[in-house]
C-alpha cells in the first residue's frame, strides 16, 4: 500500500498541514523542512492524491478532449498537438469519443465536469442545442471548439479557413478544365463542411456558361465516401472530377473508382481536404487541401491555458489557420468542350 500524507508527516516529525504545504510547494515552510519532507516522501514511495488536491484548490490540471472518433486520422493528429502542449504545461488529457451521438456527447460533458476538469476541447463534435450550450457556459469552465465555428455561443474557436480551402479546390479543378464536377460531403449541419461547399461552389457561380457541382451528402467516413461515390458513378457517369470534403471520404472514392474500372486521374480527378499522412502514400498520391492539424491542437490548448489562468472572466478567442493546396498525382487536365450550360449547384440524395 502506498504511504499516506499522515504517515509522511509522522516520519518527518512534522504536522500534516506542514507536510502538505511542503509537498505542494506552498509558502510558509522552511527550505530545510521542505527538503526533509520531500526526502521522506520519496523513501516511502508517496504519491499525492491529485483528485483530492483538486477538490481543495479547485484545479485538477486536467483537460477534457471530446472528439467524434479518434480512429479518424485527422483527430489523431490534432489530439497529438493537444497532448504535447498539455504535457508541457503539466496538464493531463482525458479523451472521449462521442461518435457524433448527442446523448453520448452530453453524458461525457457531464462526466468531465464532475471530474473537475479545468477546460474542455470539443473537436468536430455533434452540434449542441441552445439549452445545452447555455448549461455548459454556466459552469464557468473554459471551452474551445476545434474545427467548428462558435456561432452565437460564448466559446473560443480554432479552425482552418474552410471556405478558402473549398475555393482553392474548385479553382484548381476549374483551371484544369473540369466542368462536370461533383462534391461529396458530410451533413449539412456540420459548419465546416458547409463552408467548404460554399467555397467550392463559388468558383462555378462566378463563371458564365458552367454547370454547378453535383453535391451528394453522406457519412464523412471511408465507408461513407465509398457509398456516395458508388451512387455518383451510377447516376452521373459523366463526372470527370470529385472534390471530397475530407481525405477519408476521398479514400472511399478511390476505392469505388478502382472497383468500377475508373482510372485516377485519367478518367476521374480527385481532390481531398486535410492532408492526412496517408494521402502521400496511396496510389496515386492524393492532391488535397492542407490545414495545420497539429498546430491547431496546440493553439486550442494554449487558449484554454490562458483562460484557465486568467484572474477575471476571459473573453472568447478565435483563431483561423490558413490552408494551402498540396498538388500530387490524383488530378489531371481535362479537354474543354464548347457546350453552354446553366449556372447552379445540383444536389442529389
Amino acid at each position: 500500500m502506498k504511504a499516506t500524507l499522515k504517515e509522511i508527516a509522522e516520519a518527518a516529525s512534522v504536522n500534516v498541514s506542514t507536510a502538505s504545504r511542503a509537498l505542494s510547494g506552498s509558502y510558509g515552510v522552511s527550505q530545510e523542512t521542505r527538503e526533509k519532507v520531500l526526502s521522506t516522501a520519496k523513501k516511502l514511495g508517496y504519491r499525492p492524491n491529485l483528485t483530492a488536491r483538486g477538490l481543495v484548490t479547485g484545479k485538477s490540471h486536467t483537460i477534457g478532449l471530446l472528439v467524434s472518433d479518434i480512429r479518424n486520422p485527422y483527430f489523431a493528429e490534432v489530439a497529438r498537438g493537444v497532448e504535447d502542449t498539455a504535457f508541457e504545461a503539466g496538464f493531463d488529457v482525458i479523451l472521449c469519443n462521442s461518435d457524433l451521438k448527442p446523448a453520448k456527447q452530453v453524458k461525457y460533458l457531464h462526466s468531465l465536469l464532475e471530474k473537475n476538469v479545468d477546460g474542455i476541447l470539443m473537436n468536430s463534435t455533434a452540434a449542441l442545442t441552445t439549452e445545452q450550450c447555455s448549461e455548459l457556459a454556466s459552469y464557468g469552465v473554459p471551452v474551445t471548439l476545434l474545427n467548428r465555428p462558435a456561432g452565437k455561443y460564448p466559446f473560443s474557436t480554432v479552425l482552418g479557413d474552410n471556405y478558402e480551402g473549398g475555393r482553392l479546390a474548385g479553382q484548381y479543378l476549374f483551371d484544369l478544365g473540369h466542368r462536370s464536377v461533383a462534391h461529396l460531403t458530410g451533413p449539412r449541419s456540420h459548419g465546416n463542411f458547409a463552408d467548404r461547399s460554399r467555397g467550392f461552389s463559388s468558383v462555378w457561380q462566378s463563371q458564365r456558361d458552367t454547370v454547378g457541382p453535383i453535391v451528394i451528402r453522406g457519412d464523412h467516413s471511408f465507408q461513407g465516401g465509398y457509398e456516395i461515390a458508388r451512387t455518383l458513378f451510377q447516376k452521373h457517369p459523366e463526372v470527370t472530377a470529385v472534390f471530397a470534403a475530407n481525405d477519408v471520404i476521398a479514400l472511399g472514392v478511390l476505392r469505388a473508382a478502382a472497383e468500377t474500372g475508373r482510372s485516377i486521374p485519367g478518367d476521374l480527378s480527385v481532390i481531398g481536404f486535410d492532408n492526412l499522412e496517408f494521402t502521400a502514400l496511396v496510389h496515386p498520391a492524393l492532391t488535397t487541401i492542407h490545414q495545420p492539424k497539429y498546430e491547431m491542437g496546440r493553439a486550442a490548448v494554449e487558449i484554454l491555458l490562458r483562460q484557465i489562468r486568467a484572474k477575471a472572466a476571459p473573453l472568447p478567442e478565435h483563431q483561423v489557420f490558413g490552408v494551402t493546396l498540396i498538388e500530387r498525382n490524383s488530378c489531371c487536365k481535362r479537354l474543354l468542350k464548347s457546350t453552354s450550360f446553366s449556372v447552379g449547384a445540383r444536389e442529389i440524395a
